[in-house]
């Protein structure tokens, strides 16, 4: 297969606006697009580069678990990359963000000695920093899927900042439409509260797909997010609590002049 190849690219998190030139380039160049978008209006840019775009959405279905439904679209790939031709994956966001289907195709694919790569994006992170002002380099950044973060028992610090994704699907095992956030989110705080307090303010976060929304920033005392609307798209700011005093012997020996 001289000519296989697989390039998968991120079409960023805002509408249009944030692809770059190089995933661009790699649509437009593709033999065939395959894509996971859910926004008909990027879904539909992405066809005005490529009339060879497929939509890889039909492998999700209500009760059908998430895993299967991506372990189709991973085949889906590898099977057009194996018919002998450039194939670009365009998925919402960045590519490599809660993205199983992108690494593993590319993961496969070299295992079977095609070349494949990763072309990264702007995410809902980046976003993140930039509505909300955040400098993850102030005092650290966490980052955590909250099902897992639950599931787990992850160790973290509450004087760093803390990012909890989708927190409104917590335990959610497929595609269903209807979903009841308020069990996840009711556990979630119970963890959160001892080490925060009932009063600390939490931030429910939803970046904005287009340049004419508004992102969403919702201020709540920690005890009162299960009572806060959430969607698939809430993500949970955690604001770091004062930072813990300064190692005086350590900094000494680290400014000491040698």
């Amino acid at each position: 297969m001289e000519n296989a190849q697989l390039v998968v690219v991120g079409t960023g998190y805002r509408a249009i606006g944030d692809l770059t030139v190089e995933a661009r380039a790699c649509i437009e160049q593709a033999d065939k697009v395959l894509c996971l978008i859910g926004d008909p209006l990027v879904t539909h840019h992405i066809g005005q580069l490529n009339s060879s775009v497929e939509t890889l959405d039909g492998h999700y279905a209500a009760g059908k678990p998430r895993y299967a439904s991506y372990e189709e679209m991973v085949e889906h790939i590898l099977s057009e990359v194996r018919r002998d031709q450039f194939v670009c994956v365009a998925l919402y966001g960045h590519p490599g963000v809660f993205a199983y289907a992108g690494h593993e195709a590319i993961r496969r694919a070299r295992l079977e000695g095609i070349a494949a790569r990763m072309v990264p994006a702007c995410s809902a992170e980046d976003w993140l920093f930039a509505d909300l002002g955040l400098d993850p380099g102030q005092q650290g950044c966490q980052s955590f899927e909250a099902t897992d973060f639950l599931m787990r028992h992850r160790v973290f610090d509450p004087t760093s900042l803390m990012i909890l994704w989708q927190v409104g699907v917590i335990g959610m095992p497929d595609a269903h439409r209807r979903f009841d956030a308020v069990p996840g989110v009711t556990c979630l705080t119970e963890v959160l509260v001892p080490h925060y307090g009932s009063d600390h303010p939490v931030t429910v976060y939803e970046a904005s797909p287009y340049v004419t929304a508004e992102p969403r920033r919702t201020v709540t005392p920690l005890a009162k997010l299960p009572d806060t609307s959430l969607s698939t798209a809430s993500t949970l700011v955690v604001p770091p609590l004062p930072q813990r005093p300064v190692d005086r012997e350590l900094l000494a020996r680290l400014t000491r002049r040698r």
